[in-house]
């Protein structure tokens, strides 16, 4: 073979050799971008899934509650906000608030006066400063000012479905219980009170969850006197909010 067709057979082999190896090259290349795509998609996948299962993995407290007679224990329940609320809470709250709502000492009238504020709309609170301004003659700091004192008991708490199946209106029986300054008698006045109330997102405001936790609002408030029973002035039935107490005060 002469030389020049041997050198021409070399470079041949030479050139497709580094052509295989180029192709080789490409090859690699191209499964190395598809791994890399692959990888990308995959995380993109496991982030937005981890994005969506996120709300579902909160902590949850508890508290666990021994009975000390019996020894018995369970698991308190977290009020998480938004769960209907039964009638036995309901009651509680009326009964508390026209208890505390419809009293009058002097000492303790101006807690008194900031805790049915965290029970009431910003409308009812309007009118619960108006009533207790001392420039309204028939505010409890001006009929009671001498140290009449006033205890209201709830005898009896009922409730009312409208037709559309809202449960949102009660009725509370109550009786004020009235000590003239210096006096041991007491004198009973006997009331029915009309109560429009619902539930509403717990307020952030610290004082204000301190008596009212679970966001309990009175709407409205209505009370007259009992048919054929003595009648002593009450404190008036509207409330405002603990922000405005010190004008009242």
């Amino acid at each position: 073979m002469r030389p020049e067709v041997a050198l021409e057979n070399y470079l041949s082999e030479a050139a497709s050799w580094d052509q295989d190896r180029m192709a080789m090259q490409r090859r690699s290349a191209r499964t190395a971008w598809w791994a890399a795509g692959a990888g990308w998609i995959c995380a993109l996948t496991l982030g937005f899934a981890i994005m969506l299962l996120t709300p579902l993995k909160r902590v949850e407290p508890f508290v666990i509650r021994v009975d000390n007679a019996t020894g018995l224990v369970d698991v308190v329940p977290v009020y998480a906000g938004d769960a209907p609320m039964p009638q036995v809470v309901a009651r509680y709250f009326l009964d508390h608030y026209v208890t505390v709502c419809e009293r009058f000492n002097f000492s303790t009238a101006e807690s008194d006066y900031q805790e049915c504020g965290a029970f009431h709309t910003a409308q009812r609170n309007q009118a619960w400063y108006a009533a207790w301004n001392k420039t309204n003659p028939a505010s409890p700091l001006n009929l009671y000012k001498d140290g009449t004192t006033l205890r209201a008991q709830v005898t009896s708490v009922s409730f009312f479905t409208r037709a559309d199946g809202v449960t949102d209106l009660a009725q509370v029986r109550y009786y004020q219980g009235k000590r003239q300054a210096g006096s041991a008698e007491e004198t009973r006045s006997y009331f029915i009170a009309s109560i429009r109330y619902t539930f509403a997102a717990p307020s952030t405001d610290p004082e204000v969850r301190r008596w009212n936790p679970l966001g309990f609002k009175i709407v409205d408030f209505r009370a007259e006197p009992e048919v054929n029973t003595p009648q002593s002035p009450a404190t008036g039935s509207p409330t405002t909010p603990p922000a405005a107490a010190g004008g009242a005060s």
